[in-house]
């Protein structure tokens, strides 16, 4: 190498580029063209038939509602439109959904064809990126349909979790960094810092995952001196900071006593939640409310288990969702390896190569920095991913898809360039034959399903390879090593294709959604539920600021999204967190602002005990009219006698059985409230819910 990574000599000036239109997003006429069908094809997969998936997952479904209603709680992001409890993430895909729901009418499709709209965002900006980098309208569209046929992208792309717009807003961040890295270009580096920060109000620090791939690739590779290469991060980390600190602030600086309180946190503090429970909280293992995780929902378990089978070490519950084990391999193992693992290696391989071919470049050299942003995205991203013990599911592996894309197809495009020597030949060879392997392990899994597809990619990535191994393929003809390695990729993306048609053609829904071709029992997660219609009914009727509440943000978002009224969700998603106290809770239902007290009998939103309880004290014998057995007073069943020394409506100290609470999460924190409503208000059986009539107390 003829100069230093770090000098202050002057720069190396970067490579010759194509100048005029070759050098615009677009190119040329016909290299529009291929972008407009490249574009079109993504929005047609991704808008077909999307409102198969209802309301997706009803938790952020339940704030986008919120959203639609009141603006108070679209800036919030809060559950309810009456403003008591947020999700627990930052508002930024609530505030596109919300939007969308305000503007075209709450539905499933202003719920979810936003996300859509994202993935298109999404690989438009892929494309950009490598066709800056490579030169190469080819490559350029090879990065965006690997992206849009990748299965988890097909998944999440077309859901309303937040991780749809935190990956556009990652990929927005690397293309402006292929932008800054052009000319060394202050305006676009601070508008990646930008992107950034809203990244972070999306997912939090999952968003910035890609940040110290980007400042790296930037100080090593921008034309500029190093003390301007310096003062120019500096200036893109005070854009993150500004575009997401201002929210930060807001939460700090608006009375806690008039916003919602900030699910997650134990303080009502937004950094808590960034530093505890969505940070590293979440990668320790240690944001399940001081209980054990349980494990998740058994349909979701069962889904993913039918096409992948729990490797050894395999670890269930919140900690290892879809036969996943922990370290190096999860990203290559059950779920995991169907929704991100297709292309993968190869993208690992590619890096590799592209850095070890680029390894005596100019320090600007463009090639070695898209391995720099791309591959050290994938390895400390995906590392994170590998190693992180708290809640993971499957479907964060999202994070890394623009990456995986990007890498493999500017590998592609390197060896292409230096198809004239044998490095170039056979490091082209080796992630074909990397790809179609791969593919046919991936396959093998799940090999009831279309066996001979595994075995035709096989075949057809194989042969291709041999052939562009070998010199005289491309002195043969001057396009038929093109032909062949249009062959080859169209193998090696095959595998992953098919499972993107499966997962497009599947109706998902709850918290735990996974890739591939339907199961017998649906496509269903965690966290889904179906009101009693005459429950919901009786919740439309109301007027109270809140209809009913309910244990768990999930339970609440369904009987919300049901009846279209707001609903109080105690305890937050988890149900730990520590809103309402009892004092509160009887101050709202004595000033008759919560209209009902809702306990389903599937256990998703109450405590074991609770569970127990219900099964037990809230049978009846025939002929009585709803009260329990034995009761003299007006007060409904659902509780034993209080203990020694307690009276009814007395709070009763926590217990053991009250370990894994709403949700199946930690510990339930109100098992006072569900006391206090059983021992004084009446009960009555609805569908599989237990209703406690709140009105007329008067204390």
């Amino acid at each position: 190498m003829t100069t230093s990574l770090l000098e202050n000599s002057p720069v190396v000036p970067p490579e010759p580029a194509k100048s005029g239109a070759a050098r615009r997003f677009g190119g040329s006429a016909v290299e529009r063209a291929g972008l407009a069908v490249l574009l079109i094809a993504t929005a047609v997969m991704y808008l077909w038939n999307i409102t198969v998936n209802g309301m997706g997952n009803q938790f952020y479904a339940g704030a986008a509602w919120a959203g639609s209603k009141n603006w108070e709680a679209l800036l919030f992001g809060s559950l309810d439109p009456a403003n008591f409890i947020t999700v627990d993430k930052p508002p930024v895909s609530q505030w596109v959904m919300g939007l969308s729901g305000r503007i075209f009418g709450f539905s499933s499709a202003s719920l979810l064809v936003p996300q859509a709209v994202m993935a298109v965002a999404a690989v438009a900006l892929l494309y950009g990126a490598v066709r800056r980098i490579t030169t190469n309208h080819w490559m350029a569209l090879l990065a965006g349909a690997a992206l849009a046929l990748t299965p988890v992208a097909a998944l999440m792309f077309r859901f309303d979790n937040p991780d749809a717009v935190m990956v556009l807003l990652m990929t927005a961040a690397a293309y402006a960094t292929v932008r800054a890295l052009d000319r060394a270009s202050t305006t676009w580096l601070m508008l990646a810092g930008a992107a950034l920060g809203f990244a972070f109000l999306a997912k939090m620090l999952e968003g910035l995952m890609v940040l110290p791939a980007l400042g790296v690739a930037y100080l090593l590779a921008a034309p500029a001196s190093l003390r301007r290469r310096l003062l120019q991060l500096l200036g893109g980390l005070i854009a993150l900071l500004v575009s997401s600190g201002w929210y930060v602030l807001l939460t700090l600086w608006w009375p806690a006593s008039t916003r919602p309180y900030l699910a997650g946190s134990t303080d009502n503090n937004f950094m808590n939640l960034v530093l505890g429970y969505n940070g590293f909280a979440r990668v320790l293992g240690r944001n399940h409310g001081g209980g054990a995780a349980p494990a998740h929902d058994p349909a979701a378990a069962t889904q993913a288990a039918a096409h992948a089978g729990p490797p050894a070490g395999a670890r269930n519950g919140f900690g290892g969702f879809g036969g996943q084990v922990h370290g190096v391999q999860r990203l290559f193992t059950g779920e995991f390896g169907f929704e991100i693992g297709w292309l993968l290696p190869a993208a690992l391989l590619a890096m590799v190569l592209v850095l070890v071919s680029r390894g005596r470049a100019p320090r600007t050299d463009r090639m070695r920095a898209a391995a720099i942003v791309f591959g050290g995205w994938i390895v400390i991203d995906g590392g994170v991913l590998s190693y992180m013990n708290g809640m993971v599911h499957p479907y964060y592996c999202l994070s890394i898809a623009p990456a995986v894309a990007g890498m493999f197809a500017v590998g592609i495009a390197e060896l292409w360039n230096r198809r004239d020597t044998a490095f170039g030949r056979f490091g082209t060879a080796a992630l074909l034959v990397v790809t179609g392997v791969w593919s046919v392990v991936l396959l093998h899994r799940n090999s009831g399903w279309y066996p001979e597809l595994r075995w035709t990619i096989l075949v057809v990535t194989l042969i291709t390879a041999v052939l562009l191994a070998m010199p005289w393929t491309y002195a043969a003809h001057r396009r038929l090593a093109a032909v062949v390695l249009t062959a080859g990729l169209i193998g090696g993306l095959a595998g992953g294709a098919a499972y993107s048609f499966a997962t497009v053609a599947t109706a998902h829904s709850g918290g735990g959604p996974t890739v591939g071709p339907a199961q017998a029992n649906g496509r269903g997660g965690f966290g889904q539920s179906r009101p009693d219609p005459q429950l919901s009914a009786m919740l439309r009727a109301t007027t109270a600021t809140w209809a009913a509440a309910t244990n768990g943000s999930s339970a609440a978002a369904a009987l919300e999204l049901d009846s279209d009224r707001p609903v109080m969700a105690i305890g937050g998603f988890s149900g730990s967190d520590p809103v309402p106290t009892l004092a509160q809770f009887q101050a709202d239902v004595k000033d008759g602002k919560i209209a009902y007290y809702v306990v389903q009998a599937d256990g998703r939103n109450q405590s074991p005990a609770d569970a127990r309880e219900q099964g037990v004290t809230g049978n009846r014998n025939p002929g009585t009219t709803g009260r329990a057995e034995g009761a003299t007073t007006g007060r409904g069943a659902g509780r034993e006698q209080a203990a020694p020394g307690n009276t009814p409506g007395q709070s009763q100290p926590h217990t053991t059985e009250n370990a894994g609470g709403p949700g199946g999460f930690g510990r339930n924190q109100h098992a006072d409230i569900t006391t206090w409503v059983t021992t004084t208000f009446p009960a009555q059986h609805i569908g599989n819910a237990t209703v406690y009539n709140l009105s007329g107390y008067r204390g």
